[in-house]
């Protein structure tokens, strides 16, 4: 449907949905000739504050202008303890622990019915598998012995390459992931082709390293304190299952990881969506990889029939094959069987599950506890069964109301969007043209997807904690490789309902913010529409401005990888994308440590024209200055509501790793995003002597 709508129409969808949206309104009162009509019921109050915005969390001894997330959120991240169980806290976090409980009530409900069937039964089945504590440990290694025996056996390097084949799983979302991290010496991913959007392709990815970057091997200090930690743990799981030569072991691991994290793109190539866009047919594996036999791995990966593939390291995967050639077949078997006690640890008695948190938790993260097994028992779940779950949480937790206002929010970001197009002095009238035939085709999902995925033929036990998780990884990997050949299905959710995040699918052209995002402080029926527009309206924008980043500008409006811009209009598009990247340099978490401009551009560029973008359409919705509530203006309150959403902490540990491979600055950056919003300014009767004020010229304007 059409992208643009006229103001009049949002203006009444907004008006109609101003209403509480958790339960049925109560009945109007009913006027009696023998008594006066009871008043009104007094309206719903806001989750948070007065109006939706936590004022008690403010430090107001710091000015706006030189500080605003301390000024916005300053005794708040004084007097927020990070719960134990988290590396982090932040508005995100905050609202999946709302979601982990009301998950994990569906599948209790799901576990204790016995006369359960179809999905609900699965659901129920797998959550108590993985609370069987007693029955876990009772079975001790026995689940993945079958695994660690056939590892064993392998004979050649032709065997060897089955293996690895068989291992191969579509666990990395190649063009929606915060990083491209993935355990198995190969990643996986089918979705539409970079250059024919109209039918789909398997991305082959980078993979085989146990943490989560190449700098974990590669750089001194603290890396090398976490390098001499991994071994011990690699050790410790030989040792817990009774594997001889644990140590020597964990040295060749170790090592062979090293080379192949040598042989890996750094993050800054891997977000580079150009240098990903690589055709290889089948038959160039041989000869562009050799090393690994390809064609008994592709076999086994179910993927000898298929005839192209998109390799977006290719460097990477030339490297890699090359190690399985010339590393020794012992090595890559001692390889293989660590990672298989890694990826069954949680499945496996608990001194596994202890020593692969005090690794991948403790010492990667700095989280001191484990979470208690229930969550990590709804995140299991949710991993296999996820849309099934969801289905039932929308039901529960998500209204009609919730949608169509959410709905007509999208509408009216959108129609914003389009004007800031349409005024773009800088940009011909030849780009804007294609811009706005980008915009008016973006497809939008709000709460959950139209089908519902179909889970019959995945098989559940409810006493194979284990072999469930095993099956469905298959599973999975299985429903990505059935798509080869067939129509795109512009309909699928790539996150489920519960989760709490937003998505933009560039490929498609596509939007999604699931059901449990609309929440506060992103989302409350019953605060301020300002607020409300400065956090879900901006991470609205956010997303819709994911669409003209510096990787989502370079596709068209059909999906498809093609320039679309005058080479004027792009040069002063990168121009600016270069000078948001030089502001973002400068935010120093740590004296050794400042965040990565050039990484972190898309979400940033997506940050400054998702909040100016948000402004426009509140202003869109409610034309007129408005009065103040809690001493604040409709302006400040929208400002105060983009900086309350990315209110955050962080242990140092957790910090540095998100610095070093995550595409999202970390929350206080992006409260600063305000710096290149004019409005922002007079807002806040921000001076030239503040900290942080920017010249007009300075402040960043992509779009």
């Amino acid at each position: 449907m059409s992208r643009v709508l006229r103001l009049s129409s949002v203006l009444i969808a907004a008006a109609a949905l101003g209403a509480c949206d958790s339960s049925t309104p109560p009945p109007a009162p009913v006027a009696t000739t023998s008594a006066p009509a009871p008043a009104p019921p007094s309206a719903p109050k806001p989750a948070l504050g007065d109006f939706g915005f936590d004022a008690a969390g403010m430090d107001r001894s710091v000015a706006a202008g030189d500080d605003f997330y301390e000024y916005a959120d300053g005794h708040w991240v004084k007097n927020t303890e990070i719960p134990a169980d988290r590396s982090s806290y932040n508005s995100f976090t905050a609202i999946n622990e709302q979601a982990l409980k009301d998950t994990r009530a569906i599948l209790e409900e799901s576990a204790a019915k016995s006369d359960a069937s179809g999905d609900a039964k699965k659901i129920g089945d797998y959550y108590a598998a993985f609370m069987d504590e007693a029955g876990i440990e009772a079975k001790g290694i026995a689940p993945v012995k079958p695994q660690l025996d056939a590892i064993a056996a392998i004979a050649d390097k032709h065997a060897l390459a089955r293996s690895l084949g068989e291992s191969l799983r579509a666990d990395v979302d190649l063009l929606n992931a915060t990083n491209y991290y993935t355990p198995n010496l190969f990643g996986l991913w089918v979705t539409a082709n970079l250059l024919k959007p109209d039918e789909y392709a398997p991305y082959l990815v980078q993979g085989g390293l146990g943490m989560p970057d190449r700098d974990f091997y590669l750089e001194g200090g603290r890396m090398a304190e976490l390098r001499t930690q991994y071994a011990a743990y690699i050790a410790k799981l030989f040792d817990l299952a009774g594997i001889e030569g644990g140590v020597a072991k964990a040295k060749r691991i170790v090592e062979l990881e090293t080379a192949i994290a040598r042989a890996h793109a750094s993050q800054l190539e891997t977000n580079d969506v150009q240098k990903g866009a690589n055709a290889w047919a089948a038959t160039d594996f041989g000869k562009r990889a050799p090393g690994l036999d390809w064609a008994t791995f592709l076999d086994a990966a179910g993927l000898s029939k298929q005839a192209n593939f998109i390799v977006w390291q290719p460097s990477a995967v030339t490297g890699i094959a090359a190690l399985v050639g010339k590393e020794s077949l012992d090595t890559w078997k001692d390889w293989l069987a660590f990672h298989a006690l890694d990826d069954a640890a949680g499945h496996l008695p608990k001194a596994f599950s202890d020593a692969h948190f005090a690794f991948h938790g403790t010492a990667l993260s700095g989280t001191p506890q484990q979470q208690e097994r229930w969550k990590r028992g709804v995140s299991d779940t949710e991993g296999a069964l996820g849309e099934a779950i969801g289905k039932l949480y929308v039901e529960r937790h998500f209204s009609p109301q919730t949608k169509a206002r959410a709905e007509a929010m999208v509408r009216n970001v959108l129609t914003a969007f389009g004007h800031r197009i349409d005024a773009l002095e800088w940009m011909t009238p030849q780009t804007k043209q294609r811009a706005k035939a980008k915009l008016a085709g973006l497809k939008v999902g709000v709460g959950y997807p139209d089908q519902w995925r179909d889970y019959s033929a995945l098989e559940v036990r409810r006493d194979d904690a284990l072999g469930n998780a095993q099956r469905a990884s298959r599973f999975e990997y299985q429903r990505n490789l059935a798509k080869l050949g067939q129509p795109i299905d512009r309909g699928e959710w790539f996150m489920t309902p519960q989760t709490v995040n937003a998505l933009n699918v560039p490929l498609e052209n596509r939007l999604i913010f699931p059901a449990a995002i609309l929440q506060p402080p992103f989302f409350d029926a019953n605060a301020d529409d300002a607020v409300n527009y400065g956090a879900i309206g901006a991470v609205i924008g956010h997303e819709v401005s994911h669409s003209f980043d510096n990787s989502g500008a370079l596709f068209d409006e059909t999906g498809k990888l093609s320039n679309w811009w005058t080479k004027e209009d792009f040069e002063h598009f990168e121009a600016a994308g270069q000078a948001l990247a030089a502001q973002f340099d400068t935010y120093k978490p740590f004296p050794d440590l400042a965040v990565n401009g050039k990484l972190t551009l898309g979400e940033n560029i997506a940050d400054v024209a998702g909040l100016a973008t948000a402004f426009d359409a509140y202003h869109l919705a409610h034309p007129g200055a408005g009065e103040a509530k809690g001493g604040f203006s409709p302006d400040q309150r929208l400002f105060l509501g983009w900086a309350q959403a990315w209110r955050s902490k962080a242990r140092e540990p957790a910090l540095r790793n998100l610095v070093l491979t995550n595409v999202h600055a970390p929350g206080q950056y992006r409260a600063l995003t305000v710096r290149n919003i004019d409005a922002w300014y007079p807002a806040f009767d921000v001076k030239p002597e503040q900290k942080l004020y920017l010249a007009p010229e300075q402040r960043v304007k992509v779009w």
